[in-house]
């Protein structure tokens, strides 16, 4: 198929004064970079297929386990906030030289990109929101650290992980069958935390609606009733429903979440 073979490497960085051994994936090319940020206990693999989409093959791609996650090693995971998580996509990007990009964000990744978007948004070409959080509402998971606290990191995940399992969504068990191996438990409580607050009070569909690149908001059929759906579509956000899927559309549906993905970038003229 003639495409690029991506390379993983391991970035030695220090953020906020935390050295990171930052597990990445890059495919390079000679288009504008498309970097993808993960949700809580996912992975940079996630979104490694999309470098097989024949409309994106000339774009750098750019991914990478964020701190307390998959293969990314921490010296503090406590510090894993979601302010960490942007000054840490930012120390990529520098990494890579990368100046102005494509943001597609998941969940917690979607947050983080929100974030990163709404501090520099003349350096977002486009950006493709999968169900990162941009209200209270958003919070099924993260708000589980106030409403189900365990006696330590261990307990916590152990019990929120049983949680997720016995969910009876799209994808939920595959999800939660490896949490384990993806998520340092000491970064859960951080990580949850300013997520529940930045959706509580961070003024996030104000951010969001704010941003002047072309933007799509994703969600699964199980998530058709957000609340806050009309008012992106009544400020131009393109949607996209991926059918026969919940929180997890790259779990359930990817080859319906690459193409509505591919599509919008058409239809927008980024690529």
């Amino acid at each position: 198929m003639n495409f690029e073979t991506p390379e993983y490497e391991t970035l030695p960085i220090t953020v906020e004064g935390n050295p990171l051994q930052v597990s990445a994936l890059i495919r390079r090319g000679p288009q504008p970079a498309i970097l993808w940020l993960h949700g809580f206990g996912s992975c940079k693999e996630e979104l490694h297929d999309l470098i097989f989409q024949r409309p994106l093959k000339d774009h750098t791609f750019i991914a990478y386990d964020a701190p307390g996650c998959g293969a990314t090693e921490t010296a503090d995971p406590t510090a894993a906030t979601i302010a960490f998580m942007v000054a840490t996509a930012e120390a990529v990007l520098h990494h890579y030289g990368v100046d102005r990009f494509h943001l597609i964000g998941h969940s917690m990744g979607g947050l983080t990109a929100l974030m990163l978007a709404d501090h520099r948004p003349d350096r977002i070409l486009s950006f493709v929101n999968i169900k990162g959080n941009l209200a209270p509402e958003d919070c099924f998971l993260s708000r589980q650290i106030f409403t189900h606290p365990g006696s330590t990191p261990k307990k916590f995940l152990r019990l929120f992980i049983e949680r997720t399992h016995d969910n009876p969504a799209y994808s939920t068990a595959p999800y939660a069958s490896t949490l384990a191996a993806r998520v340092r438990p000491a970064a859960i409580e951080p990580i949850f935390r300013s997520m529940t607050e930045l959706s509580d009070d961070g003024d996030l569909m104000d951010r969001f609606l704010a941003l002047q690149c072309p933007r799509m908001f994703m969600y699964g059929e199980l998530n058709r009733d957000l609340s806050y759906l009309g008012t992106l579509r009544e400020h131009g956000v393109a949607l996209a429903e991926i059918p026969q899927s919940g929180h997890f559309p790259m779990y359930s549906n990817p080859v319906g979440m690459f193409g509505r993905i591919v599509g919008f970038k058409k239809r927008s003229a980024v690529i």
